[in-house]
């Protein structure tokens, strides 16, 4: 299922970049086809989502408690290159040996995500601001640079959204944002130490 799930990623990127960045632009029933093939990609992912919790056997609770990874890539697609980080985990624990290629992998998948994160939170932030009253977010270019800014938590401030779905938006790219910087970092600690590690035992 990896690329059909790969292909409706990039479907719901696709229709939904479309439908922010066409309105005003393109017809409405153009706009409508984007957003059923939005909500249609959005569909795939949550049949092989109940699929997997079927044949786990657990039921839905117990299994979104387990795989609350899984659970928020049912809520936002976007975020299926984070998947990684548990498939590097299971084979780290085969490997009592520093794994250049994993870690690079870890780190290389946190990137496209904080890219793709970026990308998706400034199309919605703009979608909900460029027209609200007292707005300083006005262009797609101003959305991008405030996703930028804040995603790094560096947080310059002279940008900032006002309206309600902005700021939820905003805490969340700073959750995710403190999250993937974390994850580059640590992959990158934990491979040097492994490396020192072996290095002393020789």
């Amino acid at each position: 299922m990896e690329v059909p799930l790969a292909v409706a990623s990039a479907v719901f990127l696709a229709g939904y970049s479309v439908r922010v960045l066409g309105h005003g632009h393109l017809r409405q029933g153009w706009l409508d086809l984007c957003l059923a093939l939005t909500l249609a990609a959005w569909a795939f992912f949550a049949f092989d989502y109940a699929v997997r919790v079927r044949l786990s056997g657990l039921g839905l609770f117990r299994f979104v408690r387990r795989h609350l990874l899984d659970s928020a890539i049912l809520l936002l697609p976007l975020l299926r290159p984070l998947s990684v980080v548990s498939v590097y985990d299971r084979i780290q624990h085969r490997y009592d040996k520093p794994r250049l290629t994993l870690y690079a992998r870890v780190i290389a998948y946190a990137s496209l995500t904080a890219v793709l994160l970026g990308y998706t939170s400034a199309l919605t932030v703009y979608f909900a601001e460029h027209k609200a009253p007292g707005a300083t977010i006005l262009t797609f270019g101003d959305a991008v640079w405030w996703a930028c800014a804040t995603l790094s938590t560096v947080g310059y401030g002279d940008v900032t959204p006002v309206t309600p779905l902005g700021r939820v938006t905003a805490v969340g790219l700073m959750a995710c944002g403190l999250a993937l910087l974390g994850a580059v970092t640590g992959s990158f600690s934990s491979w040097l130490i492994q490396v020192f590690r072996r290095e002393d035992e020789r």
